[in-house]
């Protein structure tokens, strides 16, 4: 699990979601057909109330028979894969005593050698694993689920608990004959007292016929070096599987704003299934390539979605090198059969003869707007207002200078701000951030910048850049319903970071550069 609140939706139409994935039952080449769902789990009513294993088997039960359902429906559209969400067998809120019943055992060494649906008899406690592979067999699908595992430990361990057993988030993936292929324990655990971080991080990964190596994590992993960012640079994968239970927090951490900015800095495909309690703040799942998304995010209806489309496979000859991804981003935009957003003018984009992106002109300096203070992201961030039709500002904090250039199409009555944070983030999570962010204001006054905002009207041309410290760069394009956008331009130069766009598709909410300072963590 991670994060808090977002307070609108954004429902994707179904047609769009499944994108007309297979033309006529025929897959193209270099592609394959991807499922995600996004699932509201049946809950326990009393989380930390101990029950025996017949009744935890009976709610899980019920959350499995929504899932199984959802595997025929995407197995029937050609889905060759389907991710499911963290959490959403058992649910959350457990003690470590009370998930106890819950629990799986799973031999972490035995991946690849042992069928569950084939071959039930060889361990106990292994009912969840049982029916998740034998929904694949059935449906010949590669699955890929979370669930909550046991593993025996003894004395002569000495990280092994009082209680003498490991218990550990899962993610476990299963080929289309129902094999078990790998299995993921979560390693930045998030408020998670029922489970316990392995000793050593699982670098997990498995191997499919129809688009090579998957890479898996979870969750709040995603905001680490470990093990995701090291599992995608040690492997060079480009697909990942990435089950989440994500509570969003605008503006700069929603789940489909910070799944595709992960996808687009990386180079990856991300399939991401999110649990759906919009109650908690839950919700946003996608499918993803650097380019284009196929997204769910919906704060006012209950119950799962699923989402069917078809992508293309990324080789790992493509280099995480954004500035260099023109090419592959027209073609990428190609096949998923979307329109490229128009090219940027040469009025905004950088001009060649610019040596230093970092300069403001004198004039810009003159009508710098006073600076102050607004906490955003429970960190205490320096900002600058955006006045007028059109300007260049810069703010600074630390050792990192945010820049923007930017040109209002229509002047509205809504604030927007440029903030800049360089420091340890040390709420719900311990992390240093580098950000600059273009954000719109809740209200009027600057003590509204840095609150949650849903709608915009403003469509804003402009030019976003930073003098970052740090290579892991997480461009954030995010407009009016929670919907996301593509910038024109973005990626290095002169030792500055930059991401532009003239003119988003709806008002803006939030144009970002979320640093991640690994090192200094």
């Amino acid at each position: 699990m991670a994060f808090a609140m977002v307070a609108l939706w954004w429902k994707v139409p179904i047609c769009f979601l499944l994108c007309q994935v297979v033309s006529g039952g025929v897959r193209r080449e270099g592609h394959y057909v991807a499922a995600v769902y996004e699932h509201e789990s049946i809950l326990s009513p009393a989380p930390a109330a101990r029950v025996e294993r017949r009744s935890a088997l009976e709610l899980m039960g019920r959350n499995l028979d929504i899932y199984e359902q959802q595997v025929l429906a995407a197995a029937r559209q050609g889905a060759q894969i389907i991710v499911f969400p963290e959490d959403g067998i058992h649910g959350f809120n457990f003690t470590r005593s009370s998930i106890y019943p819950y629990l799986d055992f799973l031999p972490h060494s035995h991946s690849g050698k042992w069928n569950p649906c084939r071959e039930p008899y060889l361990f106990n406690d292994t009912e969840v694993i049982q029916r998740l592979s034998c929904m694949a067999l059935k449906n010949k699908i590669f699955l890929v689920a979370n669930l909550g595992t046991k593993q025996p430990c003894g004395r002569s361990d000495p990280r092994c608990p009082p209680d003498g057993q490991f218990q550990f988030n899962t993610n476990v993936a299963l080929a289309a004959d129902g094999a078990l292929l790998a299995t993921y324990r979560k390693h930045n655990l998030y408020f998670e007292d029922a489970f316990d971080t392995p000793p050593e991080p699982d670098y997990a990964f498995f191997d499919t016929p129809f688009a090579g190596k998957f890479g898996m994590f979870t969750c709040f992993d995603i905001l680490f070096f470990e093990p995701a960012v090291n599992l995608i640079r040690r492997y060079n994968l480009k697909q990942i599987v990435y089950p989440t239970a994500w509570m969003n927090q605008l503006p700069l951490l929603s789940a489909v704003e910070f799944q595709q900015a992960f996808a687009t800095a990386f180079n990856v495909n991300i399939l991401a299934a999110n649990i759906h309690h919009p109650t908690l703040g839950m919700t946003g799942s996608g499918i993803y390539t650097p380019v284009k998304s196929f997204i769910y995010h919906n704060m006012e209806s209950y119950g799962g979605k699923l989402i069917v489309a078809e992508i293309p496979v990324i080789t790992a000859d493509y280099k995480t090198n954004l500035e260099s991804n023109e090419g592959f981003r027209e073609n990428l935009h190609d096949s998923c059969r979307t329109s490229t957003s128009a090219s940027l003018d040469d009025e905004v984009c950088f001009k060649e003869q610019e040596e230093t992106p970092g300069r403001v002109s004198e004039k810009g300096k003159e009508q710098s707007p006073p600076s102050f203070y607004a906490e955003m992201m429970y960190d205490n961030f320096t900002f600058v207002p955006v006045w007028g039709e059109k300007g260049e500002l810069q703010v600074c904090a630390n050792t990192l200078c945010c820049y923007l250039n930017y040109r209002r199409a229509v002047l509205t009555d809504e604030l927007y701000a440029l903030g800049v944070f360089d420091g340890l983030h040390t709420v719900h999570g311990t992390y240093y951030v580098q950000a600059c962010a273009l954000v719109k204001c809740g209200g009027l006054s600057f003590s509204t910048c840095g609150q949650e905002v849903t709608d915009a009207t403003a469509l804003i041309d402009f030019q976003l850049w930073g003098n970052m410290s740090t290579p892991y760069i997480f461009p954030l394009l995010l407009t009016s319903g929670v919907t996301l956008d593509f910038a024109d331009h973005m990626g290095w130069k002169n030792n500055y970071y930059f991401l532009s766009k003239n003119r988003t598709s709806s008002g803006l909410l939030t144009a970002a550069l979320y640093g991640r300072w690994y090192e200094k963590d």
